[in-house]
């Protein structure tokens, strides 16, 4: 008994150091679980449809620090007046005629318009007007529109673009004088060789395509907005494209073409695609 009795003190010391370690790593425990849980709602950004290789990924140290943007000066908007763009249609006959190049370069810096998330104008436009590139890009396009048509696309997709009346052959890929390729930035690559976020790229890049498309209207040019299935590697690399950039669009664009025809087509009533609340 006497034995048990000076042992107790030291037990008890014992006791108590084990109880504060568990206590302290319980405590530890609880604030990693609500830093985890602060980490996860300060990128609330990222589109579980829209995922690709930009998400942020803070431990790799090749990505831009973007602290040195937060001060950004702001300037007063100015309101402007649009036209009416329901004479637009999409025009597969393009006449040859040459069209001046400030015409290009203008249309092109009114797309560059466009907003972007975080302002980061994740788009390159490629504009070709050298005949041979032109008819590479042609080649490239309709042997796999081909293999689109026969295999790929289903019998329904084709049957519904019997009325339009296509088909693999694009010879206003070889026609028109100018071919303007849209490319999306999948992220960006600064001089210094860091990369740089682009938050949604494609539909940033999209943006910039009607905005496009609005501008070539409201100069009296037409296209046909084309999107090359299996494609968008060849053209890259014929083209000399980064590895960051893929092909959104291809417009063929010109002036139209004399005996030019589009198909007689109805919109929808605005009652059809507004819903007011």
């Amino acid at each position: 008994m006497a034995v048990f009795s000076s042992l107790t003190p030291v037990f008890v010391a014992v006791l108590c150091v084990i109880i504060g370690f568990l206590f302290k790593n319980s405590q530890r425990r609880q604030t990693r679980s609500k830093q985890e849980r602060s980490d996860q709602t300060a990128r609330p950004w990222v589109d579980e449809d829209l995922q690709d290789d930009t998400e942020i990924k803070e431990e790799e140290d090749d990505w831009l620090d973007t602290t040195e943007e937060e001060n950004l000066p702001h300037i007063p908007y100015t309101p402007a007046q649009y036209s009416l763009m329901n004479l637009r249609r999409s025009v597969r006959f393009i006449s040859p005629e040459p069209v001046p190049k400030e015409v290009i370069d203008n249309v092109i810096r009114t797309a560059g318009t466009a907003p972007s998330g975080a302002h980061t104008e994740p788009w390159t436009f490629v504009v070709v007007s050298d005949a041979d590139v032109k008819h590479k890009i042609r080649e490239i396009i309709e042997e796999e529109e081909e293999i689109n048509y026969k295999q790929r696309m289903g019998d329904k997709w084709v049957h519904d673009l019997k009325k339009l009346r296509t088909n693999w052959v694009k010879e206003y890929l070889d026609v028109a004088p100018y071919l303007i390729l849209v490319f999306k930035q999948t992220y960006g690559v600064l001089p210094s060789g860091k990369k740089k976020t682009h938050y949604y790229n494609e539909i940033s890049v999209t943006i910039s395509c009607g905005i496009l498309l609005a501008a070539l209207q409201n100069v009296g040019l037409v296209t046909v907005t084309t999107t090359p299935l299996n494609c968008g590697p060849q053209l890259r690399s014929l083209l000399q494209r980064p590895a960051n950039e893929k092909l959104l669009m291809l417009l063929p664009v010109g002036y139209p073409a004399s005996d030019a025809e589009v198909p007689d087509l109805k919109r929808k009533d605005l009652n059809d695609i507004m819903v007011t609340v």
